[in-house]
């Protein structure tokens, strides 16, 4: 947010030294001292003299400004915070406490209350970036993602050579279009549009023979489904086998085009009008709806990030490379990008947390380790870094040092199921199966594998309650057995055959 640091502060030195000099020349001389102090990034040094000032004057709003300003600068995110709504109750429309106020929330981990200080700056300034650019980011993490991306629009036309933009705009479709998939495999799991999609994603991180297989399945449960040769001939092309690709490329033009009046959807994917395509569908709920809006979301984040890439090098770039190499599970090379980014952002909370997830990805524990401890001395009420540092100290082999931040992850937010797990395997790991029971009831949503039943009925086992503990090995046993019929599928269909 480095555009944060400009015009607002040096707004509110002006109003304190003009305030001042009608008090005291003894406290205009201090406020001078701490004003030059923090221009010459000193903002500890600061500090104390603004304390001082807002002793001898503790009714006046600029100076407790200046104070969350030089507490924000140093670092003391929750301080500052507090200054600023000491701030807002002597004088509630501060501009400036409102947006430095809703910018320490998102920087806290805590967009929820970002949002009203944010758009109480954008109603008394509506051509105010910064304040409509913080509150994107806090829309996005909250999850309030079509008003994100309408933010973060209105930003690309009047800040197009802002890479946060760009990249916020683009995480805006790129999760519009997972929660239109998600909704489709809702409706439609295994129909002809979800195995599209899974083959389209199996593609783009170099997963063809997945892909491939995929593809087959799509075209066998929808033969007139235009793309799916187009697909099938990319497979080919990547897997060495021109010939097949030519094959498959003649069948998508002999594909006949779509009939606009039945077919609108595609007809304005076909066209690039992604935008009037979601407007169109809004509201519907159809398989087909859910498809096309997937796509569509799709290509609108590849074009946000398509304009990121134009720019100059930028930490959102390293960013979302840093992401693509995670996808493609290349966690070393994810690390390294990270920490490309971080020399263009030093300290940047949020850079920092992704470096320390793909260092434990990478199987850098004690790196992993030392990032989490960090981060939670600032954030020490940030339910998930919690739960990433007990997690990690799990798989250190120190279940009990894990025990009591995978606990206060589960009481901050007990709906954060991973950390449900993890607590559990944590007690069974120390031999207290009673502790870890309701914790592996749960994480049971996310059992993938079956191991959470398996644990658990063993667990009932221990306590004697057998018919529980048949219940969930049964369980067990039929997740394990569908994941081994899936494996089977897909190990038929591995060797890329001819069209």
């Amino acid at each position: 947010m480095k555009s944060l640091r400009g015009l607002p502060r040096v707004f509110a030195f002006l109003v304190v030294s003009c305030s001042l000099l009608a008090q005291s020349a003894d406290l205009a001389l201090k406020s001078h001292r701490a004003k030059e102090l923090l221009e010459a990034g000193k903002a500890e040094e600061a500090i104390p003299i603004y304390r001082e000032l807002v002793r001898a004057l503790p009714n006046n709003p600029g100076l407790m400004m200046n104070l969350g300003l030089a507490l924000d600068m140093a670092g003391h995110k929750r301080e500052a915070v507090r200054e600023f709504e000491k701030v807002l109750k002597l004088d509630p429309r501060h501009v400036p406490a409102l947006l430095f106020l809703g910018t320490g929330y998102v920087e806290l981990g805590e967009p929820a209350k970002a949002v009203n200080p944010l758009k109480k700056v954008l109603k008394a300034q509506p051509d105010n970036l910064d304040a409509q650019e913080v509150l994107g980011e806090a829309l996005l993490s909250l999850g309030q993602l079509e008003e994100a991306a309408g933010h973060f629009r209105s930003l690309a036309q009047r800040d197009a050579g802002n890479p946060r933009v760009w990249y916020g705009l683009g995480l805006s479709y790129e999760r519009l279009a997972q929660r239109n998939f998600e909704e489709l495999e809702k409706v439609a799991l295994g129909s002809a549009y979800w195995l599209e999609l899974v083959a389209e994603s199996r593609f783009k991180v170099t997963q063809y023979f997945s892909a491939f297989y995929f593809y087959r399945q799509a075209l066998s449960k929808m033969p007139t489904m235009r793309g799916v040769h187009a697909g099938l001939a990319e497979v080919y092309r990547k897997t060495n086998h021109p010939d097949w690709a030519a094959i498959e490329e003649e069948r998508e033009r002999a594909m006949p085009p779509p009939d606009c009046r039945a077919e609108k959807l595609e007809c304005d994917f076909q066209a690039g009008r992604y935008l009037e395509l979601v407007a169109w569908s809004e509201g519907v709920k159809t398989p087909e709806s859910y498809y096309w809006r997937t796509r569509a979301y799709n290509q609108l984040a590849l074009e946000a990030f398509s304009r990121l890439g134009q720019l100059p090098p930028s930490a959102e770039m390293h960013e979302l490379i840093a992401k693509m190499e995670s996808n493609r599970r290349q966690y070393v090379e994810s690390a390294r990008e990270w920490r490309e980014a971080l020399k263009l952002s030093p300290g940047n909370p949020s850079l920092q947390e992704g470096l320390a997830v793909a260092l434990y990805q990478a199987g850098d524990l004690q790196g992993a380790r030392a990032m989490f401890e960090d981060l939670l001395k600032r954030q020490p009420e940030s339910a998930e870094l919690n739960y990433m540092l007990g997690d990690t100290l799990l798989n250190s082999q120190k279940p009990q040092e894990a025990v009591p931040y995978l606990n206060k992850a589960v009481t901050l937010v007990p709906g954060l199921l991973a950390a449900h797990g993890s607590l559990a395997r944590a007690y069974l790991a120390l031999g207290e199966a009673e502790k870890a029971v309701p914790h592996l009831k749960a994480a049971l949503p996310t059992d993938e594998d079956g191991s959470l039943h398996y644990q658990l009925g063993r667990a009932y086992q221990a306590r004697g309650e057998l018919a529980l503990a048949r219940e969930m090995l049964k369980k067990y046993q039929e997740i394990h057995n569908a994941q081994e019929v899936e494996n089977k599928m897909v190990e038929k269909e591995v060797e890329i055959t001819p069209p």
